[in-house]
């Protein structure tokens, strides 16, 4: 690894100098394990740490196939898959390496008593694989998260349909925090030359989800005007939700948990913000029965935000705890749009 971090370090490198390097026989890689699935049986999700259940560990170079490519990683993030990964929620992810696995006899590399995480980077190619043109040794990269085979029609329209669509280092294996990752070639995307490594490889899966959920023609379809309420607008999805809004002309209401992440959301302009601790929301009376007047109050300050207008768009990724209050602020005919909802 060392020499590769050489090149890369080197304005001198040439992509035959990359292409002519030699691959290392194992890389080190963040882990988790399958025979600790059960480790934290019986406890709550909040008392789940990660820091048990994630290793370092040194792992095998695996086998480049057609239409992929070996990626020295330079940067890398941690993202709330890698979180539900480690704390083995809402389900091990090892049934879906076992389930690609069972596709082809090239995926079976994915079906392994161990799952390298991460789905964001930003690299320099080290190999390609038979079927790659665009991309060469030597090139600097980032790559997404959207791992499709497009085998199907489905997906041709939107890839996102395609029936063997997985999220690169969740659903699939050889994720990006290590120190080599294996991707698709279509993942790749020429890493920004004014960016960082670091500033590059952070904002992939979150920046994306947030553009589809709320910009894009398989989204909300967002327009100036629009009152967008963004649930916890202060961490990685809710602060792109949230300057996609202000950018596009919209009216972006925050919710958040604290004052310090209200402070965060008016350090990227927003006015509109609901510190739903400080207010105390509380959307279930108990585990099983939710609580419409707090739904109507919740209701009451979203109006006193907005001039008395009803929600025009809900950018949802909690799940239960909030999906209840989303429709009912929602106006008639409105949108929600949701991902990762737990």
């Amino acid at each position: 690894m060392k020499d590769i971090l050489d090149a890369i370090q080197s304005p001198d490198s040439t992509p035959a100098d990359f292409a002519a390097l030699p691959l290392p026989e194992s890389y080190r890689a963040i882990t988790v394990h399958k025979d600790e699935t059960e480790m934290f049986a019986g406890l709550e999700t909040r008392d789940k740490d990660p820091r048990k259940s994630i290793h370092l560990d040194d792992v095998p170079v695996p086998e480049l196939g057609p239409g992929e490519a070996l990626v020295a990683v330079m940067a890398s993030s941690v993202n709330y898959n890698s979180v539900w990964t480690s704390i083995f929620e809402p389900l091990s992810t090892f049934g879906f390496l076992e389930r690609y696995g069972r596709l082809s006899e090239l995926t079976k590399r994915h079906d392994l008593p161990y799952h390298i995480i991460g789905s964001d980077l930003a690299g320099v190619v080290l190999r390609t694989g038979p079927g790659v043109n665009a991309w060469n040794p030597g090139d600097e990269v980032v790559a997404h998260c959207l791992s499709v085979e497009l085998e199907s029609s489905d997906g041709h329209n939107d890839t996102m349909l395609d029936p063997e669509q997985r999220i690169w280092g969740f659903e699939t294996n050889f994720g990006g925090l290590a120190e080599i990752a294996l991707v698709k070639s279509n993942q790749l995307m020429p890493k920004p030359k004014h960016l960082s490594w670091e500033e590059a490889a952070a904002p992939g899966l979150v920046n994306s989800t947030a553009y589809r959920q709320l910009v894009s023609r398989n989204g909300a379809g967002m327009k100036q005007g629009d009152n967008v309420l963004i649930w916890g607008a202060s961490g990685g999805l809710g602060s792109y939700a949230t300057q996609f809004a202000l950018a596009g002309g919209a009216n972006p209401i925050c919710v958040v948990s604290s004052p310090q992440k209200a402070e965060i959301c008016r350090s990227m302009g927003a006015e509109a913000i609901i510190d739903r601790n400080a207010e105390g929301y509380k959307f279930w009376k108990d585990e099983t029965t939710q609580d419409p007047k707090e739904w109507k109050r919740f209701g009451k300050r979203i109006r006193e935000l907005t001039g008395g207008e009803d929600i025009d768009i809900v950018f949802e990724h909690p799940g239960r705890e909030t999906f209840g209050a989303s429709v009912f602020v929602t106006r008639k005919g409105g949108t929600i749009t949701t991902c990762a909802s737990t």
